[in-house]
């Protein structure tokens, strides 16, 4: 008897959650976003966000749950109820997060469902204009004649623009030394003043500089030439097979009704299919990438394996 009943219950709460799915959104969905606003992942998720709206007939509010480099909204997201109306936008720092924490109170990957990558920003090698560096060859020729002895400024300790330096450090077989900095514009203005003499950041972050004429793009982290900058070669044309990109993308807690699921995945394949999208991502030097659940999922779990290799091989202490 009592198995019946479980048995009842259970077509019960599967027949609800169907009704659920099928009339999924009944309410506005909120965009969790660990980041200040103003910021690349900030101004993202609002266009993102607004177009949703359009295509779902509901609000979806942008709510900034900035501190911790991202992790406390990824942990209200991985704990939020998995109906679909709590999402968040994931960021690099996801994976590296998980690569150089030592305890995060969600695991990367399994607590979390995965919708859809929204745009990829590769990394980009600049320099001052006046710089004597005219090529990535010059730069790594004299950091390896001067191992120890030039720095470049990152962000923190264990971001992305960290760990590009360290896998450049181990694959180009130099030495440069991190120099950590709070905030993503304090590496930048290092650069500007001249106290250091090469930066490496998302093209977002660095374009507007590039298009003054105040600094001058070395070499993209990405496998292709960069659509936005493509006089400029990549890095694996000196350092074969390097390859590093930031990315933004939409997950959700696990558990969100298949359904429900499928709708936010082809919202958000349509939103980049949309000229004025793709126009506006290129604008800040990034590129539109739809993918599925499990494409999505299969690139986080790829990139934290990669950042986990690189903080092995260079003996990063985990945080």
């Amino acid at each position: 008897m009592k198995k019946l009943v479980r048995l009842l219950l259970a077509g019960l709460l599967a027949a609800a959650a169907c009704v659920a799915a099928q009339e999924y959104p009944a309410r506005p969905v909120r965009l969790l976003v660990g980041f200040p606003p103003g910021g690349n992942v900030d101004i993202v998720s609002r266009i993102v966000a607004q177009k949703m709206s359009e295509g779902l007939g509901r609000t979806v509010v942008v709510e900034t749950r900035a501190g911790a480099g991202g992790i406390i909204a990824n942990e209200l997201a991985a704990k939020a109820t998995p109906d679909g109306y709590t999402l968040l936008m994931v960021s690099g720092a996801h994976v590296t997060q998980a690569a150089t924490q030592k305890k995060l109170p969600y695991d990367p990957v399994r607590d979390f469902g995965w919708i859809s990558t929204v745009v990829t920003y590769p990394i980009v090698i600049v320099v001052r204009s006046e710089s004597r560096f005219r090529t990535l060859e010059e730069l790594i020729a004299h950091a390896k004649s001067n191992p120890r002895k030039f720095d470049y400024p990152t962000p923190g300790m264990g971001t992305v623009y960290h760990l590009t330096g360290e896998m450049l450090n181990s694959m180009a077989g130099i030495e440069m030394n991190a120099v950590p900095f709070r905030g993503g514009a304090e590496p930048i203005n290092e650069l500007i003043s001249g106290r250091m003499d090469m930066l490496m950041d998302a093209l977002t972050n660095a374009w507007p500089y590039i298009q003054s004429g105040r600094f001058r793009a070395l070499a993209v982290s990405s496998l292709e030439r960069s659509p936005v900058l493509p006089g400029v070669p990549t890095v694996a044309q000196t350092v074969p097979g390097y390859e590093a990109t930031s990315f933004l993308g939409i997950a959700s807690p696990k558990g969100v009704p298949p359904q429900v699921v499928e709708r936010l995945n082809g919202e958000i394949r349509r939103i980049l299919a949309l000229p004025d999208i793709a126009q506006r991502f290129a604008d800040m030097g990034g590129s539109p990438r739809p993918s599925s659940p499990q494409e999505m999922e299969r690139f986080v779990a790829l990139e934290i394996a990669k950042w986990k290799k690189v903080v092995e091989v260079r003996k990063i202490e985990l945080q």
